[in-house]
């Protein structure tokens, strides 16, 4: 697979069975530093009270994203390709079914 601006080619895959899964509710922040394209993902957590009060919530950082333009691109790109099955999930079965089916690789 090339990169998608033409430069160089992408190194092949390895999987790596230690590698984190990151959840995140929101992407509260970004920016720009030295060329680098900066994003910070946010959960939503719930903290008990055990003292009988009720349940606060807060949202707390999951990850800091740190890439560089090109693998910013790439990331938007499959993003926006997973939406896009997500979306024809839908379509075909409701959302419901897709929720519960959801496993669809490209």
């Amino acid at each position: 697979m090339a990169d998608p601006h033409g430069s160089q080619p992408i190194p092949p895959f390895v999987n790596a069975t230690t590698a984190p899964f990151i959840y995140f509710d929101s992407a509260p922040a970004y920016g720009v530093l030295g060329g680098a394209i900066e994003v910070e993902l946010s959960a939503r957590t719930l903290i008990p009270d055990f003292t009988g009060g009720p349940v606060s919530t807060e949202v707390i950082p999951t990850a800091r994203l740190r890439c560089s333009p090109v693998a910013a691109a790439m990331l938007v790109d499959s993003l926006g390709k997973a939406l896009e099955m997500l979306k024809q999930l839908q379509e075909q079965s409701g959302p419901a079914a897709a929720a519960a089916a959801g496993s669809k690789l490209n």
